[in-house]
């Protein structure tokens, strides 16, 4: 099983081999997910909504994410490992930024940090890579931006974001996260620039697609985005057999002597 590396990574794109990525948050669902065959795994701070429970990402904060980072990690042995970089954690300033990016590499196993952001975030991506940290950038929606852009509409502005593109391609980000970006857009980002480009609702010409791994097996509690795809409905077996246990264990039939001690 080869072991993959950001440099491996990249070069997938000139290989013409499409990248698959998932959402992860803990060791048993990462070591699942690596098994099956998944190139990457992004812990994603939409643990906050999927896993804690909030409306936005904003509230996770860094240690948290090392956390769960840590956990994802340890259930690896072939895929690349990203960590998202928190709301707060990169934009107060390059020494910052270096320090907590730093500390999530050191203190969990992955492999690189994702970041929000394009013109505005070069700098910074520029200064984790000169500290010999791997960045992948995420243009388009941004999640830690919900309360100032006002929610999570389709980005069209081909212009704006094929110069972002470029630019944090420039400031040495290895891959970019495309997310509800205009199917065309994106494809015109994917032929315009070298690195990997992974879509998240942005169409079907991007190097590589993500998706949030509770939409895909069915988990989410509420409204399931457009641009996911449901492979199975893990929350109707799953209460279903919490259903059948809670019934055993009112009648009786649950334990057995099977499950029992002599």
């Amino acid at each position: 099983m080869e072991k993959l590396n950001v440099p491996k990574f990249r070069a997938m794109k000139a290989g013409g081999r499409k990248i698959v990525m998932l959402t992860a948050y803990d060791y048993t669902m990462a070591r699942l997910l690596d098994t099956a065959g998944v190139d990457g795994l992004l812990v994603g701070d939409s643990l906050a909504m999927v896993v804690q429970g909030h409306q936005t990402t904003l509230p996770v904060t860094l240690e948290q994410m090392i956390y769960h980072a840590s956990m994802v990690a340890r259930g690896v042995q072939r895929a690349l490992v990203v960590a998202d970089m928190p709301f707060l954690s990169y934009q107060l300033g390059i020494r910052d930024a270096i320090a907590n990016a730093g500390r999530v590499l050191k203190e969990t196993g992955c492999h690189a940090v994702k970041l929000e952001g394009g013109a505005d975030q070069a700098e910074v991506i520029a200064a984790l890579v000169r500290a010999g940290i791997p960045v992948m950038a995420h243009l388009g929606v941004m999640p830690q931006s919900v309360l100032q852009s006002g929610g999570y509409s389709v980005q069209r502005d081909a212009s704006r974001l094929v110069a972002d593109a470029k630019a944090v391609e420039q400031a040495g980000a290895f891959a970019v996260v495309l997310e509800c970006i205009a199917a065309d857009t994106a494809a015109q980002i994917t032929k315009q620039v070298s690195i990997p480009t992974i879509g998240i609702g942005a169409g079907s010409h991007c190097d590589g697609q993500i998706q949030v791994l509770h939409d895909l097996l069915g988990l989410t509690v509420g409204k399931v985005p457009k641009h996911s795809k449901c492979y199975a409905d893990l929350k109707s077996l799953a209460i279903a057999a919490v259903t059948r246990y809670c019934e055993e264990v009112r009648s009786g039939a649950f334990p057995t002597e099977e499950q029992s001690f002599k």
